[in-house]
């Protein structure tokens, strides 16, 4: 199942829930869609992140990667 797939599920789990209710099958599975597409964002947004570069009033170019390790020190 693909992430559009796995959306389109959730949607409909979703608007199901506000209708009637799910079952315990479907409200396990509703967590498990929403927890896959979460980590997706999250996996997305680091790997966008990592390809940031910041530049230093110094003139230096350091990518935010580096910067976020040199913070955390």
């Amino acid at each position: 199942m693909n992430m559009d797939e796995r959306i389109k599920r959730i949607n409909e789990l979703y608007h199901k829930s506000q209708a009637e209710g799910l079952s315990e099958e479907e409200k396990a599975e509703q967590a498990k869609l929403r927890a896959e597409y979460v980590a997706s964002v999250r996996a997305n947004l680091k790997a966008q992140l990592d390809n940031v570069t910041v530049e230093r009033p110094d003139g230096t170019v350091e990518s935010l990667a580096e910067a976020a390790k040199k913070g955390k020190k």
